[in-house]
């Protein structure tokens, strides 16, 4: 894909994203030959990376099943990258046509093609925000007006925490997150991790920093810990292809090779 026209002279299209390497990863077409570089490089270290991803969305698009069918239908989706394979309002859609989505990316990149993608479509929004600032992004998104704050929303951090190091106080802002939506609410996080992890991947992790957004690896005991009192729904938190697969042919042998933990919390 080449350079849009409108891009701002101040974004840096020589550096790698993590949003536009994850869409590689995933068959789209919003990205850059830097980024491509980046993902055979990682790909070259752990053949099954594009696995791991494509895992990632089946859980993320099982989780929004399930949260659809409890009777939500609004979504706001942090960390969400470019929209273009397995989407969140299109699954949600497909059971509530009314379901409302907010969108936010931190890279200006990502935000622009999703709203070239969604162009038109007033049951979404798109947001430039970053994570590290939640109150800001509550604030952007009340100021949208799309999603009612008075009902139940889903709060969506799929595969985006991990993005956060420690210094960032990663408890501290899904903490803010889940005090801003009422009962009834969700919190969908998935999560990467060393636990169970051979050293290859261990090693191809480290090439996150050649992007903007390193990746932080973290227990199970840790990523449990920010559901805060939000509870667990079954079956608890997982290895991403555990969590209520759809038939027995999605669960993988040895789930722990895709290097992630996936797991719903609700409000009471």
């Amino acid at each position: 894909m080449e350079q849009p026209r409108d891009l701002s002279s101040d974004i840096d299209m020589s550096r790698p994203s993590a949003a536009r390497v994850y869409d590689y990863f995933l068959g789209g077409a919003h990205n850059f030959e830097v980024d491509r570089q980046l993902a055979e490089q990682i790909a070259s270290l752990t053949p099954n990376l594009a696995d791991t991803m494509r895992a990632g969305r089946a859980f993320l698009r099982r989780a929004v099943r399930y949260i659809a069918a409890e009777g939500v239908d609004q979504y706001l989706d942090i960390g969400s990258g470019i929209p273009t394979v397995g989407n969140v309002h299109e699954v949600a859609r497909a059971a509530n046509p009314a379901s409302r989505v907010v969108y936010v990316d931190v890279d200006p990149v990502a935000v622009m093609h999703s709203r070239s993608i969604l162009e038109g479509d007033e049951q979404t929004v798109v947001l430039e925000g970053d994570l590290r600032d939640p109150e800001r992004i509550l604030a952007d998104t009340r100021k949208q007006a799309l999603l009612d704050f008075d009902r139940p929303i889903a709060v969506l951090l799929a595969g985006v925490v991990h993005f956060l190091p420690d210094a960032d106080r990663p408890a501290e802002v899904i903490a803010s997150l889940r005090a801003a939506v009422g009962p009834g609410s969700f919190l969908v996080i998935s999560h990467s991790t060393y636990e169970d992890q051979p050293q290859e991947m261990l090693d191809a992790q480290k090439l996150s920093k050649r992007t903007a957004t390193e990746i932080t690896l973290r227990s199970h005991a840790e990523i449990s810990s920010y559901f805060g009192d939000f509870a667990l729904v079954d079956p608890g938190l997982v290895h991403l292809p555990l969590w209520r697969p759809e038939s027995p042919g999605d669960v993988d042998e040895h789930p722990e090779r895709f290097g992630a933990f996936g797991g719903v919390g609700r409000a009471g």
